[in-house]
Parts: structure tokens; sequence; C-alpha cells
């Protein structure tokens, strides 16, 4: 059993202000046993439930937020819910806040987590983006929410598969040329004749469309990186990481 330390943590690189409070978990600190092992926090991947509440324990003790955070059902979809409101998990993939002490948190295992923050620190969000969640528009539905001009927020790009590994077959590539013509430059053939899909750059493509041009991370492998990071894709039955901000 290993513990938990601060340094297990992945904190944003951006220049946020110090109230905003963000981390991302590796699957380093935790409790469970194999194949979740250590840090699950996800609760419907089949994980002993006296694990999962060690370890929320666990990264609420060392990220030192105030209360629970506002736990999804996540469903790859766009709806969006303010933090505030969410007392058990809510089938959403999006929650932001202006409240100080109630974390937005996504989890994920391949899927790109996005935290969101304006420049005077008066609104946050997280944002759990798969390629269908990107599809069908998370991320303009969530800056809209969040009620700022998009070119005052910072995005910060968390721990996702990356380019090299995000093999996907044309039906997914097609959603996004149907999107944005532009996408074309984030799908390269594979070898085995489907596309291998840049998910960061489809992300930062749509930020950038909707005046989000202050861009952050975005250089994690979660399938590459089996020591870190919790990947279905490499192992289908395994655990879930969390991305998590907040106002102090």
């Amino acid at each position: 059993m290993s513990e938990l330390h601060f340094d297990d943590l992945i904190l944003p690189g951006w220049p946020a202000p110090s109230w905003v409070l963000a981390a991302s978990t590796t699957r380093r600190g935790g409790v469970s046993q194999p194949p979740y092992d250590s840090l699950n926090l996800a609760i419907h991947v089949g994980d002993a439930s006296l694990h999962v509440a060690e370890n929320r324990r666990r990264l609420a003790a060392v990220a030192g937020y105030p209360s629970e955070p506002a736990w999804l059902q996540q469903v790859h979809g766009n709806s969006v819910v303010a933090a505030e409101t969410v007392i058990d998990p809510v089938a959403a993939d999006a929650a932001w806040t202006r409240r100080s002490g109630k974390p937005c948190v996504v989890m994920t295992a391949d899927c790109l987590p996005i935290l969101l923050c304006d420049r005077a620190g008066t609104v946050v969000a997280a944002v759990h983006a798969g390629w269908r969640g990107l599809a069908n528009g998370v991320i303009t539905a969530t800056v809209q929410q969040m009620k700022v001009p998009p070119m005052e927020l910072m995005a910060w790009l968390g721990p996702a598969i990356g380019p090299t590994a995000f093999e996907v077959g044309e039906e997914v590539r097609a959603a996004f040329l149907t999107l944005d013509r532009a996408n074309t430059h984030f799908f390269q053939p594979s070898p085995d004749g489907r596309w291998l899909a840049d998910i960061y750059g489809l992300a930062r493509l749509q930020l950038r469309r909707l005046f989000v041009t202050a861009i952050y991370g975005g250089h994690s492998c979660t399938f590459r990186d089996a020591e870190r990071f919790f990947s279905y894709r490499r192992d289908n039955h395994t655990g879930r990481m969390a991305s998590l901000i907040w106002l102090a």
C-alpha cells in the first residue's frame, strides 16, 4: 500500500490567479488492488467501494479542498451543471462554479480533461472531453455557461491519450471534418488503414475557434505511460484519474 503525496499530483502550469486551485491525479498513491492499482477514484468500474472511498479521502487530505467535489455520471455528451447543485452524481460531462470551496471534477482514463478559469479568477470549470464530447460541443456548452468573454479564459489540457496511440475509424474522422474542415490536420493514417487522432489538437482548435487562446498543457499520453496513468484503451478493465479545479 502506497501513500499519496502532494508530489503525486500534476499541477497545471498556467498563470491562473493564486486562489484558483487545480490538480490532476495519477494512478499513484492509493489502496486499490489490480487492475485498479492504486489511486482509482471511480465507483462505477468494479473496484471495491471501501477502496474508492479511502482513495477519495486521501485525495481530499492532500489536495486540501474543503468540500466534496461535484462528482458526475459522465455520458460523453454536452450537458454542463453548476457544481454547487450536485449532491449525488448527475448525468453530465462538465461542471462550473463561481462559488468558493466547491471543486469541479471530471474522471478520465484516456479521454481529455480540460480545466478552465478566467483571468480574474471569478469562475472555473472542468470538462470531460472524449471524442464524442468534443464532437457534441461540450467545450462550447461549458464556455457559454461560464458567462465571461471567452478571450478572458485560459484552459489547461490534462493527461489524455496521445496522437500516436489514439486509433479511430473513418466515422470519427468524418464526424470532425463535418464540424470543421481544418480538423483534417489532426488525423494521420494508421498502419492498418484506420486513423490516428490528435485529441489535443482537436480540442485546441475548438478552443481557438471560441477565442480561448491561452491554452496550456496537452503533452502527456495515458496509453504510453502505464506507470503513471490508467488507460482504458490499453487495459480495458482499469481505474480512473481525476482532474479538479476550485476557487479558494
